[in-house]
């Protein structure tokens, strides 16, 4: 306990007797060593040192946050980042787990002392989805993260309208493909069409979406990710939406992105000089 070391007896997911939480988190609930570890007095944490020294090789450090909440993990964050050797590195994306929860907690006091250079935060357009982002921003501006800027993921389905898949409800209700009579007419009649990209609402996005809620907040607002197919396949088979000419929708979105988040962070000319 005197060198911050986890107690053998202590409860999984143990934020550490010298955590700023011992004691008060919820996986401190029914510890034989709650009431020592809520009380005791917190000197530093060595594992932060550690961190720091290990992160000292990487360049920029960025949390990606987004809405509901997971299970805890704290142990595990801190083991990950003090124990795993990171090299020379430009950037470090911490893809945080979803919430304001004891995890968001380990990480901000985990990546303090490597001075984290701040956090993006994702969400979908939809109102239910911004009232916990907009949890997420609070989060942040209480321990002092930078809010770099939000992204508004899943905003409408937007694909290419050759890929489209039409379908025709008969007399009997049921549904038939005619994606093969549709594709033909149209190359007959309006082959210009079959370069047009076809897009479509998901969520509901009558209350402004990402967009005004960060003109409300006064955070950045870096883009919008459209929902594409194309970019789920390549996800799923490892390769790059921008080594794939068929992540057309996608791919510029996220590019447009990098970009806003490169010129409003102040990483442009880091990245441009090759340092």
């Amino acid at each position: 306990m005197e060198n911050g070391d986890i107690p053998q007896d202590a409860n999984e997911h143990c934020p550490g007797p010298q955590s700023d939480s011992a004691g008060k988190s919820d996986a401190c609930e029914g510890c034989p060593n709650q009431q020592i570890c809520a009380t005791a007095p917190k000197g530093p944490d060595p594992d932060m040192a550690a961190i720091a020294e290990r992160m000292a090789t990487v360049k920029h450090k960025i949390l990606v946050l987004s809405g509901k909440g997971g299970p805890r993990k704290n142990g595990l964050i801190k083991q990950f980042l003090k124990d795993v050797y990171w090299g020379e590195l430009d950037f470090l994306i911490v893809d945080a787990p979803p919430g304001t929860s004891d995890e968001h907690i380990s990480i901000v006091q985990c990546l303090e002392a490597a001075n984290v250079d701040g956090a993006i935060i994702v969400t979908t357009p939809q109102q239910v989805s911004l009232i916990d982002v907009k949890k997420e921003v609070n989060f942040c501006k209480k321990v002092g993260v930078k809010v770099l800027g939000v992204v508004e993921n899943m905003s409408g389905l937007a694909q290419p309208i050759s890929n489209l898949k039409f379908m025709k409800i008969t007399d009997n209700g049921e549904m038939k493909d005619v994606t093969e009579w549709i594709s033909e007419y149209m190359r007959e009649k309006a082959p210009e069409m079959l370069n047009v990209i076809a897009c479509s609402e998901v969520f509901d996005s009558s209350g402004g979406g990402a967009m005004k809620m960060c003109n409300e907040m006064d955070v950045p607002f870096l883009g919008k990710v459209p929902l594409d197919p194309q970019l789920c396949k390549a996800a799923e088979e490892g390769r790059s939406c921008f080594a794939d000419k068929d992540c057309v929708v996608s791919a510029a979105a996220l590019q447009k992105i990098i970009v806003e988040l490169m010129e409003t962070s102040g990483l442009s000319m880091t990245v441009s000089n090759g340092v």
